[in-house]
């Protein structure tokens, strides 16, 4: 059975690290000396074992206590396998935050419940929206603290709620935990018998995998070519679809139709590469491909444009200005562009309109602008194939946005 991906999002210190660092050491899926390693850490520390040090691995890390980079946890109960992305909460590091989110199936929304609802939490709910993941637990963590008050929990839900409501997000589950102890993630809580849903490790068996990608259409972005001998490979990561030998394929850009001649893989003979899988192909006819082509059916094509609308999540320090020169990259395409209109400007933390058709964008703001590139790209709506549905923004080989695509306006020659 595949492994059904999920995000752990929240304010920076609400716990999500010690959830997973909980979540493993209670299911036994930690081998002793890792184990050993952690309790060492932490005596250094003069603090009782700290679960977080089995994600936060790095040195940086362990100076800081934030978590900087997602790191990703393989895991499986008695239904299926999972895999579990811990994303950071700091603020500075939230372009890894969404690399994170843009993986999962589904998302775990961590809150302290005494700190409540802070700007963080709101910033990566507003990001899972815009992702479109609407599977969402939310957990309150850190009952403990409140002396397992039913009255804080029912606060904090509520605040929460409402927000939740007004980014279209249903939450599948609230769940009242304390991950530093246990309480709720894999077995029942005798400090919160007014709570009688299921426990953490529980309600991770209620979420739905997505329909695999090799249902959809064959969209296929070449990211090399090989010359060996006398043949040319061409080698890339099938996005969604199928392809096998003796199928008619067709190029986009170049709109050159061919057939595959044969599907290679490595150490393995096979006629056949499905979505999620690295290959090389031949093709039957001397079609030269490059980096940045994509290989689809014929009459079932990406669309080809230079015009973009799109929803931007500015990640740098330095604003950008409209026509302002930037470097898109989609898949294995880049190309010059500029940003040609800013309509609504928006606060993500608090989903305010800070301004509409405005001259530059700033910092940590969202915005729902058009985009014109230098050369046309192959791009598909988001919630279609996301690999040709999101792109980053780069400028001075920093990246300064990601970017989800809402409409596309074909370009005719």
């Amino acid at each position: 059975m595949n492994a059904l991906s999920f995000v752990i999002v929240g304010h920076i210190d609400h716990g999500k690290s010690t959830l997973i660092g909980r979540l493993l050491y209670d299911t036994d899926s930690l081998a002793s000396d890792k184990i050993e390693e952690v309790k060492r850490a932490s005596a250094e520390k003069g603090r009782d074992t700290e679960f977080a040090y089995l994600l936060d691995h790095l040195e940086e890390e362990r100076k800081q206590g934030i978590t900087i980079d997602t790191t990703q946890v393989f895991f499986k109960t008695t239904k299926r396998p999972y895999v579990i992305i811990d994303a950071p909460g700091h603020v500075e590091f939230v372009k890894n935050m969404i690399t994170g989110a843009s993986q999962a199936e589904a998302a775990v929304l961590i809150i302290d419940v005494t700190e409540g609802v802070k700007e963080q939490t709101k910033r990566h709910s507003y990001f899972l929206s815009l992702l479109g993941l609407n599977q969402v637990i939310v957990l309150l963590n850190k009952m403990d603290l409140v002396s397992f008050a039913k009255e804080r929990f029912d606060i904090v839900k509520a605040d929460i709620g409402e927000f939740l409501k007004s980014i279209n997000i249903e939450p599948n589950l609230y769940i009242p935990i304390s991950a530093i102890n246990g309480d709720n993630i894999t077995r029942k809580s005798e400090h919160l018998k007014w709570y009688q849903g299921p426990t953490f490790l529980e309600s991770l068996d209620t979420l739905q995998s997505v329909p695999p990608p090799a249902d959809k259409s064959l969209v296929l972005p070449i990211q090399d070519v090989y010359k060996i001998k006398d043949q040319r490979i061409n080698v890339g990561r099938v996005e969604s679809g199928t392809i096998r030998q003796g199928i008619e394929i067709k190029a986009v850009p170049s709109g050159q139709v061919t057939r595959v001649n044969s599907i290679e893989k490595f150490l393995d003979e096979t006629d056949l590469g499905v979505a999620g899988e690295c290959i090389g192909l031949t093709t039957t006819d001397s079609v030269f491909l490059d980096r940045g082509d994509v290989l689809c059916l014929p009459g079932a094509e990406p669309i080809l444009t230079n015009s973009i609308t799109a929803t931007i999540f500015w990640m740098s320090k330095r604003g950008c200005a409209r026509d302002e020169k930037l470097t898109m990259r989609c898949a294995t395409q880049q190309t010059s562009c500029k940003i040609e209109q800013i309509g609504k400007r928006i606060n993500s933390s608090t989903l305010e309109i800070i301004s509409e058709n405005a001259e530059r964008i700033e910092d940590l703001e969202v915005a729902e602008v058009t985009i014109k590139t230098k050369r046309s790209i192959s791009i598909r709506d988001f919630n279609d194939v996301q690999e040709l549905g999101r792109f980053v923004l780069v400028r001075d080989e920093d990246t300064c946005a990601g970017g989800i695509i809402a409409i596309a306006n074909r370009k005719y020659e």
